[in-house]
């Protein structure tokens, strides 16, 4: 019977842990904002995060503010996020005078992310880029040029992973 009991406190605890802390990042989107599309990213054989863009209009407009979810499937340290980040602004060929400054404030917002952990950017009236974890702002990067070119990396037609950014956005 002990172990039994054992074993359902721990069933109990894996289940509720994880979906509540992910599906508190959705608690941060603006209340009048609604859901553009969603996708999961895979590379090779590893699911790497499920996306979520959320809109005023809930249809994806350049000119419109924007919140992008990212709910982790997998530990990803904050280095490795900062790394891609900067790899990814290469491919799209987004230079600025400005990205090691940025990735120098990422680095120190950023925390290094567990399976179930979410990261939410919510475009703020002003166009910069505010981040939670949850319900916990982290920190925003004051300029609208880096929220730009942040959310070019899923959103751009050029992103190198065209399928989900077409889920994304909503293209049929």
């Amino acid at each position: 019977m002990r172990k039994f009991m054992l074993a359902a406190s721990a069933l109990l605890v894996s289940a509720l842990s994880t979906p509540a802390f992910a599906a508190s990042c959705e608690a941060s989107v603006p209340g009048d904002f609604s859901k553009v599309g969603e996708t999961r990213l895979s590379v090779l054989f590893w699911d790497v995060y499920d996306a979520t863009l959320y809109s005023p209009s809930g249809e994806y407009e350049k000119s419109e503010r924007q919140a992008l979810n990212l709910n982790y499937l997998r530990d990803i340290d904050a280095d490795d996020l900062i790394e891609t980040t900067e790899e990814e602004w290469q491919k799209l060929k987004l230079d600025s005078s400005e990205h090691e400054g940025w990735l120098a404030k990422l680095k120190d917002i950023w925390p290094n992310i567990k399976k179930g952990d979410c990261l939410l950017l919510v475009e703020s009236d002003n166009g910069y880029a505010e981040f939670y974890q949850g319900e916990e702002l982290l920190g925003t990067v004051e300029s609208q040029v880096f929220t730009d070119q942040f959310l070019a990396i899923w959103l751009s037609p050029e992103s190198r992973f065209e399928d989900e950014r077409n889920e994304l956005v909503g293209a049929k």
